[in-house]
């Protein structure tokens, strides 16, 4: 990793699922980030436990993410792409800083109060102390900055209050991270309900499409997709969100133009609309797919890459851990 470049950090959920929205919301533009940043993608089996997990599932769900992001484009040599469980480091200073965090910060946080309901048979500690896993996620690496959604401002601004007050203790040990803005990708909408985000949790299967999916189920939930009762492809977000989610991703995927998109469809119906849009993106995913296909195929290849990530996001992670133990009076290891 270059010294001279800044550190992004990002953490994924293993649920082996990249829908249509994450991949041109965000995932398509990341690309461009590995030629700026040192970013590191971790993908977080850690923080995956707080909800039951089925192993097998959980492991398959894992490698499948991180091949995911390598056949969209992610260099596996630009960017360290790793499992979180396979750093010590990520255990080891959520544990110091448990003790820089207080109750009432973790008990305001909204996440908590969200999954506290969703999951009400399985309320662990984990589900309440994981901010903090995830502030060592962060400040674990010495990161500049962390991609984060309105959903992840809350735990960004926790991260940045333990390190001002770690640092504040004893003296300059971790980077205070700041949020990153890319530049606005498309915020793809539901199929089904198209005023709400595309979501892989979506209880419908009609309303997001995964990466992953093939032709046939691609084309069928895009027939399937709400529109209006008109019959004119027009965009107007508030009168007509389906027709206009859907021209949203005909522009993201062939670069044309709200205007050129509706000169193309005049005076044709919503199903040729709807067909064409299917097409377009069965075709944008195809290369993707057949790129992860062929490194489902090289098992050798990603346990090296696997084994390869782990070591440098360890060596990364040591020199901030050990520089945190010194500060906090912890006999050093004998080596």
């Amino acid at each position: 990793m270059s010294e001279q470049k800044k550190v992004i950090f990002s953490g994924m959920q293993p649920s082996g699922v990249i829908t249509l929205g994450n991949y041109l919301g965000a995932l398509k533009n990341w690309t461009t980030l590995q030629e700026e940043y040192n970013c590191l993608y971790c993908i977080v089996d850690m923080h995956a436990i707080t909800v039951r997990q089925e192993p097998a599932t959980l492991r398959k769900n894992a490698r499948n993410l991180l091949m995911q992001y390598i056949a969209a484009g992610l260099d596996a040599q630009k960017n360290t792409i790793y499992m979180q469980s396979h750093v010590s480091g990520h255990a080891e200073l959520s544990w110091i800083l448990n003790c820089f965090t207080y109750m009432g910060e973790l008990g305001r946080m909204t996440q908590f109060k969200e999954k506290s309901q969703k999951h009400g048979d399985n309320i662990n500690a984990g589900l309440f102390t994981y901010p903090v896993l995830m502030a060592a996620d962060i400040l674990l690496f010495q990161t500049d900055l962390v991609p984060v959604g309105v959903d992840q401002r809350q735990h960004l601004e926790l991260a940045r209050d333990i390190a001002i007050r770690f640092n504040n203790i004893y003296g300059e040990t971790f980077k205070v991270p700041e949020g990153y803005y890319p530049k606005v990708g498309a915020k793809i909408m539901s199929l089904q309900e198209p005023t709400s985000k595309m979501s892989k949790s979506d209880t419908d299967a009609n309303a997001s499409i995964a990466i992953m999916d093939d032709p046939d189920t691609i084309i069928r939930k895009f027939k399937r997709a709400v529109t209006d009762s008109d019959t004119v492809v027009r965009f107007d977000q508030e009168n007509k969100p389906g027709v206009s989610n859907l021209m949203t991703i005909y522009s993201v995927i062939t670069g044309q133009s709200m205007e050129q998109i509706q000169e193309e469809f005049e005076g044709k119906g919503y199903g040729d609309f709807k067909m064409r849009v299917g097409e377009a993106v069965v075709e944008e995913l195809r290369p993707l797919q057949a790129r992860f296909k062929e490194l489902e195929k090289d098992k050798v290849y990603i346990d090296g890459l696997i084994k390869q990530n782990a070591d440098t996001a360890n060596y990364l992670a040591t020199k901030t851990l050990r520089k945190v133990q010194k500060k906090v009076g912890f006999v050093p290891v004998i080596r």
